[in-house]
């Protein structure tokens, strides 16, 4: 941009054109002292050097929101989601999962986290139009071994599945050869996996999802309740790096987490020693009561959950059960969701009874927290229509 367009002193433009400096943006890369040595202008002819610099560049005073979406070409266009599979799950997390940020499918044993895993895994190989990202799935393994039998039983039923896509799409995708699978035993493994090979899949185009099944098994395995510093260190390296490459490479992540029963009130009554005797407190001063640390311990387990508890009403979450790992896990995510499977003692809300299984969305910053049943069967993942709540 011309330096003349500038509403300034002929003076101080003469001795920026002297210094060499062709135009306003070139102005801009220097520092107030920088061009003082320069342009052997004084600091108050370099103050309105600059400042008449940048508001010529900023083309005038302050925009609201509107005026700069007009100017930008209209509202932004909707964020594409990796679909469920299921119609009726993708109207509960308006249109699946979020392609940048880390994804949580927490719930107790048997309740469908790693069968709504495997089905991710076969949407994310569709086209866009149908929902997916036209790539495969990296599935990292920390438990058990990969459940290959029930994942060809999928892929032979997604044309009875995927009902919305047309059969030669279907038929020409090859399932099995775009899952790519990673077996890690500890975290120092789970942490080399997630910033060596998963980086090469989604750079290279081969791979748009993530899945680790399950985030919590390493970290229970490797720490105890009093290891709970480099515990958090440990999450908080893994989250930080899972989060830089779903957004780095728009790629989705989902971890699947364990479950484990709430810490139950700690009795805070004192000591024997420490009760209140008829003089004040025995057996040591104040100071030295104050000097008594309380300890939660919290048992990570995948079927935890308090006996002889009412099950909730359908639509809210389960509180008997929370997921493993704490706060710092937490803070790591995007999207916190929950699966809970009604156990055949569990007694009936309604004259029909609660859902045999229902997913919910326990925090995300563009859902309400909201909840819908589904099934599990020979095709998939269900949901159920019309049991959608908020």
């Amino acid at each position: 941009m011309d330096l003349d367009q500038l509403d300034l002193n002929p003076r101080i433009i003469a001795a920026v054109k002297k210094a060499k400096l062709k135009s306003i943006k070139e102005v801009l890369h220097f520092s107030g002292p920088d061009l003082q040595r320069l342009t052997s202008l004084s600091s108050l002819d370099v103050q309105h050097l600059l400042r008449a610099a940048s508001s010529h560049l900023r083309g005038g005073g302050v925009l609201t929101a509107l005026q700069l979406c007009e100017r930008e070409g209209g509202l932004p266009a909707r964020p594409r989601r990796l679909s469920l599979g299921c119609p009726v799950l993708d109207r509960l997390l308006r249109g699946g999962l979020p392609l940048d940020g880390v994804t949580e499918l927490a719930g107790l044993s048997s309740a469908g986290k790693t069968q709504l895993a495997l089905q991710l895994c076969l949407t994310v190989q569709f086209p866009p139009r149908h929902g997916g990202l036209d790539a495969g799935a990296m599935y990292i393994c920390t438990e058990d071994v990969f459940p290959n039998l029930r994942l060809q039983q999928l892929i032979a039923q997604q044309r009875r599945l995927r009902t919305d896509v047309p059969g030669e799409v279907v038929s020409r995708i090859k399932f099995s050869n775009q899952i790519f699978i990673e077996h890690v035993a500890d975290v120092d493994s789970l942490l080399e996996c997630v910033r060596e090979k998963v980086p090469v899949l989604l750079s290279r185009g081969m791979a748009r999802l993530v899945v680790i099944d399950s985030v919590a098994a390493p970290f229970r395995c490797e720490f105890d309740g009093l290891a709970l510093v480099p515990r958090a260190r440990h999450l908080q390296a893994l989250g930080a790096a899972l989060r830089r490459l779903s957004c780095a490479f728009q790629s989705p992540v989902l971890c699947i987490n364990q479950v484990g029963a709430p810490p139950s009130p700690p009795d805070c009554r004192p000591p024997p020693f420490f009760r209140e005797a008829a003089g004040g407190w025995s057996g040591g001063t104040m100071g030295s009561l104050l000097q008594l640390t309380l300890v939660c311990t919290f048992q990570v387990t995948e079927a935890t959950e308090e006996q002889g508890t009412a099950p909730r009403p359908h639509g809210l979450r389960d509180e008997r059960v929370s997921p493993a790992l704490g706060m710092t896990w937490s803070n790591q995510l995007l999207m916190r969701l929950m699966v809970h499977r009604r156990r055949p003692g569990d007694e009936a809300v309604t004259p029909a009874g609660p859902p045999d299984r229902t997913l919910s969305v326990v925090f995300a910053p563009h859902l309400p927290p909201s909840s819908c049943s589904y099934t599990v069967n020979a095709e998939g993942v269900r949901g159920t229509p019309g049991t959608e709540s908020c």
